[in-house]
C-alpha cells in the first residue's frame, strides 16, 4: 500500500508540473464592449430577395429563344452577360429589378416591348464554419437569425475541455480579417447578447490546457494509485 501511495504522489507531482506547463498567453482579441462593436448582434443579414454572386438565372425573353436560356449564372461581379444588353448588373437586386432592367436595355435599341421574365433557380449556398474544442466541428449552411449559440449547437456543443470565455468569431470585413472572443458562459445567461454568425465567419473554441491537462492524467494514471490519493 506505501508503495501505491508513493506512485500516486508521483503521478499527482507529475500532473502538477503538467499543468505549470499548459498556460499560454493572453488571447489579444478583443472582448466585451469592444468585440460587440466589432460584430454587433443586430447586424443586417442580406436582403434574401436579392441576388448575389453565384446565383442561377433562367431568362425567358418572348419570341428571342437567342436571348432564352435556362445557364445565366451572376458572377463573381455581381454581374450576368446578356446577348444585345450586354454586361448587367445583378448582385444587389431582385430578380423583377433585373427584369425591369433588362426590358429597358432591349427595348431601347432592339426589341418592340419585350416581354421578360427572370427566375432564380438556384441560390448560392452560403456557409459557416465551427472548429476547435467542440464534439462535431464542421461546415453549416448559414441561414438568417443564425446566431453564435445556434453555431455552437449546430457542432454538437463544446467539448469538456473547451474554454468557454475563448469563443472567438473570425470575419472579412472590407478585405480584412477581423477577429473577436465571447463568452459563451455570459451569453447562455443573458449577462450579454448573442452575436450573429454571418455566411462565411469562422467561430473557433478555445481549449483549456487545465482541462485538458487533468483530462490526460485522470486517463494515463493508474487506477489504484488515485483511489489512494483521493480516498
Amino acid at each position: 500500500m506505501v508503495k501505491l501511495w508513493q506512485g500516486g504522489l508521483v503521478a499527482a507531482a507529475t500532473f502538477s508540473l503538467a499543468l505549470g506547463g499548459c498556460s499560454g498567453g493572453p488571447n489579444p482579441l478583443p472582448a466585451g464592449p469592444q468585440a460587440y462593436a466589432l460584430f454587433p448582434n443586430t447586424e443586417a443579414w442580406p436582403d434574401q430577395d436579392k441576388l448575389r454572386a453565384g446565383d442561377h438565372l433562367t431568362i425567358r425573353v418572348l419570341g428571342e429563344p437567342e436571348l432564352t436560356s435556362d445557364a445565366y449564372v451572376v458572377d463573381s461581379g455581381g454581374n450576368i452577360q446578356v446577348p444585345l444588353a450586354d454586361q448587367v448588373p445583378a448582385a444587389g437586386r431582385s430578380a423583377a429589378e433585373l427584369r425591369d432592367e433588362l426590358v429597358n436595355r432591349l427595348g431601347a435599341r432592339f426589341i418592340r416591348d419585350p416581354q421578360v421574365a427572370v427566375i432564380v433557380t438556384e441560390r448560392r449556398r452560403t456557409t459557416f464554419a465551427v472548429e476547435g474544442d467542440v464534439r462535431e466541428p464542421g461546415v453549416f449552411d448559414a441561414l438568417p437569425g443564425t446566431s453564435l449559440l445556434t453555431a455552437i449547437a449546430q457542432a454538437k456543443s463544446p467539448t469538456e475541455t473547451a474554454r468557454h470565455d475563448e469563443v472567438m468569431i473570425f470575419r472579412v470585413v472590407d478585405g480584412q480579417r477581423m477577429g473577436a472572443r465571447f463568452n459563451l458562459d455570459d451569453i447562455r445567461k443573458g449577462r450579454a447578447a448573442d452575436p450573429q454568425v454571418l455566411a462565411g465567419d469562422t467561430v473557433v473554441v478555445g481549449q483549456s490546457g487545465l482541462k485538458l491537462a487533468w483530462r490526460q492524467f485522470l486517463n494515463t494514471a493508474p487506477a489504484f494509485n488515485l483511489f489512494y490519493i483521493f480516498r
